[in-house]
């Protein structure tokens, strides 16, 4: 009795479509699949974000900073020395 019948459902789908013409509706339907696909991507990326920041890592020590620096530093130098 209170519920929406079939017939009362097509007849609303035929009048919308008269109103807005079938390529509104279907710009309208690419838009909101283009918005939900966006948001899906936006929260996985959110949650690799989160994976990758809890990522277990061994620091470097100081003397091997030290290296790296002075490694860094003289091929900078030969290269200058090159050109």
């Amino acid at each position: 009795m209170g519920g929406i019948s079939i017939w009362q459902l097509l007849i609303i789908a035929v009048i919308v479509i008269l109103l807005f013409g079938t390529k509104k509706l279907r710009n309208i339907g690419g838009d909101l699949g283009s918005a939900v696909k966006g948001f899906k991507k936006a929260m996985s990326d959110e949650e690799s974000a989160k994976k990758d920041a809890d990522a277990d890592f061994e620091p470097k020590n100081l003397e091997q900073q030290k290296k790296d620096a002075t490694a860094e530093t003289t091929e900078t130098k030969k290269d200058k020395e090159q050109a």
